[in-house]
């Protein structure tokens, strides 16, 4: 698309077609930086200086900041706002095609990302670590990442991954990780209780006894029942007749406790991560806890999204520190 500016006189030394003032200006297209001609080609793609910064994984400050050098060096605006939408100029269209075009004479730069695998437990993702790994790639759109849920010992044992975030009884990591890594690390204790919705729940008919427990609907997630610390809930279950739900899914669970009147064992953070659940302490003598674990692997612990990966788990626990307090 060429300039619709007036022609000058027929004759005169300085006119210039509108087609040729464009390409003065464009010739210095092949010149541009590379990695600022990706700058601009992505945002021209996105329509959004937000979605194309995390795109690039870089601050949207700095992208702004190299568009705005690149369209002081070529004297002409590229970008505009049409209400909230941005969108390109007519010179904007114009670099852009021209940027196309020598994209198939000079490759520009594709920064490939590492694929990382997260195994993580699933009460884990779901209660403590999943909103601050959406921060993440809210910030980041350009990660390649991989999570995986782990719902037991047999698929602990079965996953191969760079960082694994587990729960196990006792004071050691085991069973852990089949293969190779740094040394553990033990992040929390986490107690567990049994719990209720309080909605469902008035103080004063709140059960106090595992035998106070007989007038209310039990829920149990299957996977507790392979978790030896949790002996005297999954015995008080295991002896029910009738009045007790079995569930593969955590979430529904959850909803279970929260919508149904029933009670169900969860981590004693619960009421701080839910505010609509309550916890009956004081039903059984033993304390049922787990401890929550995580390890690198060894072969790619240097790799650096491991190591921002690594080091969010760490602020987050570090942050809900208060979550895992007796």
């Amino acid at each position: 698309m060429s300039f619709t500016e007036p022609a000058g006189r027929a004759g005169t030394s300085d006119y210039r077609s509108p087609d040729n003032k464009a390409e003065t200006w464009l010739s210095h297209a092949a010149a541009i930086d590379s990695e600022v001609a990706q700058y601009f080609l992505v945002s021209a793609r996105c329509g959004c200086f937000m979605q194309a910064a995390r795109s690039l994984n870089v601050r949207s400050t700095l992208l702004r900041k190299q568009l705005a050098q690149l369209e002081q060096q070529l004297q002409h605006s590229l970008f505009s706002f049409q209400g909230s939408a941005l969108s390109l100029t007519r010179e904007g269209q114009q670099l852009q095609a021209r940027l196309i075009t020598l994209a198939h004479e000079r490759k520009l730069p594709v920064i490939e990302q590492p694929l990382i695998r997260l195994a993580v437990a699933e009460s884990i993702l779901h209660d403590i670590l999943g909103r601050d790994l959406i921060a993440l790639l809210r910030r980041n759109a350009s990660v390649r990442l991989e999570i995986i849920a782990l719902d037991g010992e047999l698929s602990l044992r079965a996953v191969s991954a760079d960082i694994v975030l587990w729960l196990a009884h006792g004071s050691t990591p085991h069973p852990g990780p089949t293969f190779a890594t740094r040394e553990p690390q033990r992040l929390a204790c986490l107690d567990y209780l049994p719990h209720i919705a309080k909605r469902y729940s008035r103080v004063t008919a709140r059960p106090e006894t595992p035998d106070d427990l007989a007038d209310f609907m039990l829920v149990q997630w299957q996977h507790d029942r392979q978790i030896d610390s949790f002996r005297p809930w999954n015995e008080l279950v295991e002896q029910r007749l009738a009045g007790v739900v079995q569930m593969q899914s955590y979430e529904l669970m959850l909803e279970m406790i929260r919508c149904s009147a029933c009670i169900g064992l969860l981590p004693a953070y619960m009421s701080r991560f839910d505010r609509g659940l309550i916890a009956l302490p004081g039903l059984f003598a033993e304390p049922m806890q787990l401890q929550a674990w995580l390890a690198v692997n060894a072969e790619s612990e240097g790799l650096p999204g491991v190591q921002v990966l690594t080091e969010l788990i760490h602020h987050t626990f570090a942050e809900r520190r208060e979550w895992f307090q007796p």
